[in-house]
């Protein structure tokens, strides 16, 4: 390697660095730390809840963004309250 491209690798390792530093410094101010995906995942596994993905209307899913905000379990309680009262009964379909 050459001397130039020894330099612009300490400096883009350099640059890297203040940008790392000045985003944990900035997540520190904000308030309480997040969870990370990690330890989120785990949590929700703990609690019994599974990663579901569906393809929703558009129309409906701004609806929910507008719901979601003021329901205590915001947007997972809001469908999880909605798909309870919308599903039949285990029994019923027995």
């Amino acid at each position: 390697m050459k001397k130039t491209d020894l330099e612009k690798n300490k400096a883009l390792k350099l640059a890297n660095s203040l940008k790392l530093s000045a985003a944990v410094r900035a997540g520190r101010d904000t308030g309480p730390a997040k969870v990370d995906r990690r330890e989120q995942r785990r949590l929700d596994q703990e609690q019994g809840l599974v990663p579901f993905a569906c393809k929703l209307d558009a129309e409906l899913v701004k609806r929910l963004q507008a719901l979601a905000p003021a329901h205590a379990g915001g947007m997972s309680g809001l469908l999880k309250e909605a798909l309870e009262r919308g599903l039949p009964q285990e029994d019923a379909a027995a």
